[in-house]
């Protein structure tokens, strides 16, 4: 026993050795702190510095800042960046590039232009100390990001314009970096210039025409192998953050460009998505911020009264800097105040960038000790202002943007939103259950219903069973994505009658269903199942087709033939296809007549919708070469169409969705019926089978004696 305690307080002795209780303990401060500061209103980052700075060598010396330490800081940190850069809305980043080039120069200039001054004639350091320690200043650490992650605002516009500002100015700040040592070296040539243009050539080239195509070909051919998915976008991070390295810039500048190359093949919905998120908020990125805090040394604070000076005047300038280029960004762009304080919370927070300017320019002996200890505290302060500034702007357009969104008449529909996918065959259903995924909205509360109609006979209660087996994998696919996926098998003489009844029964919004196997001759007297879901499922139904993976789209095609806007689904309808299009990163042409162009306008500046939307004015809808001769195989092709009965159906676009099958059999195609308030449905809900119009029985006819005829003809 006496044995026992003397290993157990040897194990303690400070610092601690022990890797498996360094872990232990970093798991506990990692889920302790965010815990008990948040009762006290204190941002969760704040508790994750706070506690690196006690547990550090430079507080309590419980920890030693060691290889092991120093490698998961590393991959906090260049997780940050990738993510930053996997979650960057690429529509709203092309349309307001101009934007983030112009608060890249702000953020840039501004703190540049006030901290040489002051480090050159206040502090008295010499012209290469002064604009080394003046550029740092222009360096920012998206430190606050997870912050405006976790509450859903990172597609705001002025998250997207400072994230892209933040790449612009790292990159500009680090290229001078490797300038001044080689001017403080005297390599300063012409052969120095070469080689860095013509390694960020290479690493350029590398990281978006080579990786996107290899990530396209590993996804596709190992699509089943979802955990392989994540080895290889972990392994493409590091592999760009070393490449980066090579060319003579930061690894955060790789990890940022490697998000940006995989950003169009990693939907937002997807499960390897969640898993990338649910990783590096949980374990990665919490290690790095402690790290940082274990980087400060509150003793700097009493070493004297030139280095508290020295640290006080770099944590004004930083700071002030900051909010002038958010300031200046607000006037120009007419951002509110609440967009500025945003701007300038997640802008404003130095770290990673900063301090690799600082080691390198006091390891060169271009910068003193004081500067160096300066800056430790200056990370400190801009950290907690930037926390606190970053969670009180995030909540507040948070809370504003719910408000918008419960003023808008859709919002019940979108909060309650219920997605049915009936099934036919278990074979397309993972393909189906990931389009749920990709339209579904986040907010919604309701799970998506795989549904099974099983025929009523001897063997229906083991075709129940069967089916319960086979659907267990999508429930575990829908848990990765953090849906729920609620499953129903019915037993009903004919699946149309039972879809629609379960479509009322848990009053869904959307049903999806598969395309349609090819029909036989006994098909045709009886009537088409899906014929008989599209007339009496009076839901917004989407008939699918994918033939391939949702990477391989490069564009997406919406044809909308005319007065399709009069249905009272459209509006839905519309943000489904815009939701589509954010996710997989493809802009939308759509082909339509030019009222309806302006109607779908007005529907997404109402809804605010961030989707890149191109219009084709088509005049002649019997011309089928004028669409077909501009639509290529990467296009996802998506068909709105109308049942019969509605005000806006059309005959001359029942044929229209056949010809597109046959030719363009290799595109992933959608058809859409839109909920229509206005259609009579043609079924008694509570007969077991399909009451067929008039006009259909005339259309089964004709198609009977046009086979009996080709028969006679053969025979």
């Amino acid at each position: 026993m006496i044995e026992f305690f003397r290993n157990l307080l040897e194990e303690f002795e400070l610092p601690l050795s022990n890797p498996v209780l360094i872990f232990s303990l970093i798991l506990f401060i990692i889920l302790l702190s965010p815990i008990l500061l948040k009762k006290i209103n204190i941002p969760g980052i704040i508790g994750l510095i706070i506690s690196g700075v006690i547990i550090g060598p430079h507080g309590l010396n419980i920890l030693a800042k060691n290889s092991a330490v120093d490698l998961f800081s590393t991959i906090g940190l260049l997780y940050i960046m990738f993510i930053a850069g996997l979650e960057l809305d690429m529509n709203e980043f092309k349309a307001n590039k101009n934007k983030s080039l112009l608060f890249g120069f702000f953020t840039f200039i501004f703190p540049l232009s006030i901290g040489f001054p002051v480090c050159f004639y206040l502090l008295k350091y010499d012209f290469n100390a002064s604009f080394l320690t003046a550029s740092m200043f222009a360096t920012h650490t998206l430190v606050a990001y997870p912050i405006v992650s976790k509450l859903g605002i990172a597609k705001n516009q002025a998250v997207a314009i400072t994230v892209g500002g933040t790449i612009l100015t790292d990159t500009a700040v680090l290229i001078i970096l490797a300038v001044i040592m080689g001017s403080s070296e005297g390599n300063l040539n012409q052969a120095f210039w070469l080689k860095l243009t013509a390694s960020l050539i290479i690493f350029s080239a590398i990281m978006f025409l080579v990786i996107p195509r290899i990530a396209k070909w590993f996804f596709k051919k190992l699509e089943s192998e979802k955990h392989a998915h994540y080895i290889f976008v972990l392994s493409v991070v590091f592999f760009a953050a070393f490449l980066a390295q090579v060319a003579g810039v930061e690894p955060i500048i790789g990890a940022f460009v490697a998000g940006l190359a995989l950003n169009p093949l990693i939907p937002q919905s997807s499960a390897l998505m969640n898993r990338i998120e649910f990783i590096g908020n949980s374990l990665f990125i919490p290690f790095f911020l402690i790290s940082v805090g274990m980087l400060v040394d509150i003793s700097v604070i009493l070493s004297g009264p030139t280095a508290l000076i020295v640290a006080g005047t770099l944590s004004v300038v930083a700071i002030f800097g900051k909010w002038f280029a958010a300031f200046f960004t607000q006037i120009v762009f007419k951002y509110t105040k609440t967009e500025r304080q945003l701007i300038f919370g997640l802008s404003s927070a130095h770290a990673a960038a900063t301090l690799a300017v600082i080691l390198v320019g006091y390891k060169a002996k271009i910068l003193d000790e004081n500067i160096l200890n300066g800056t430790i505290i200056l990370i400190l302060i801009t950290c907690i202002v930037a926390s606190f500034a970053t969670e009180k702007a995030a909540k507040k357009i948070a809370i504003c943007e719910e408000e918008i969104s419960h003023e808008d008449t859709h919002s019940d529909q979108i909060l309650d939103e219920h997605i049915l996918i009936p099934l036919a065959k278990t074979s397309a259903t993972a393909s189906l259950l990931d389009f749920a995924l990709l339209i579904k909205d986040k907010k919604s509360s309701n799970p998506i219903t795989l549904l099974t109609i099983v025929p009523n006979n001897d063997q229906a209660e083991k075709n129940i069973l069967r089916y319960r087996k086979a659907v267990d994998k999508f429930v575990i696919q829908g848990s990765a994505s953090e849906v729920k996926i609620n499953t129903i098998a019915r037993i009903d003489h004919n699946p149309a009658s039972g879809i629609a009844r379960t479509s009322k029964e848990i009053m869904s919004d959307i049903v999806i269903v598969g395309w349609p196997r090819k029909t036989g001759f006994l098909d045709k007297i009886f009537g088409e199942n899906v014929d008989s879901i599209i007339n009496n499922v009076d839901k917004s139904l989407f008939i699918c087709r994918f033939e391939k993976s949702f990477i391989e789209e490069k564009r997406m095609v919406f044809i909308c033939p005319p007065f399709s806007e009069r249905g009272a689904g459209f509006q839905l309808l519309i943000q489904k296809i815009a939701r589509l299009s954010q996710e997989l990163s493809v802009p939308i042409v759509i082909y339509a007549e030019y009222k309806t162009h302006q109607s779908i306008q007005q529907i997404a500046n109402y809804l605010k919708l961030n989707a890149k939307l191109g219009f084709k004015s088509i005049l002649d809808w019997d011309d089928f070469d004028a669409i077909s001769d501009e639509i290529k195989p990467t296009d996802l092709i998506v068909f709105n169409l109308s049942r019969k009965g509605s005000v806006s159906y059309q005959s001359i676009f029942d044929k229209l969705p056949q010809k597109f099958e046959k030719s363009f059999s290799e595109n992933n195609l959608i058809l859409v019926y839109p909920q229509d308030d206005n259609k009579v449905t043609s079924m008694d809900a509570y007969e077991d089978f399909t009451a067929t119009p008039l006009t259909k029985g005339l259309e089964a006819i004709e198609q009977i004696g046009r086979g009996l005829g080709n028969i006679l003809k053969k025979g």
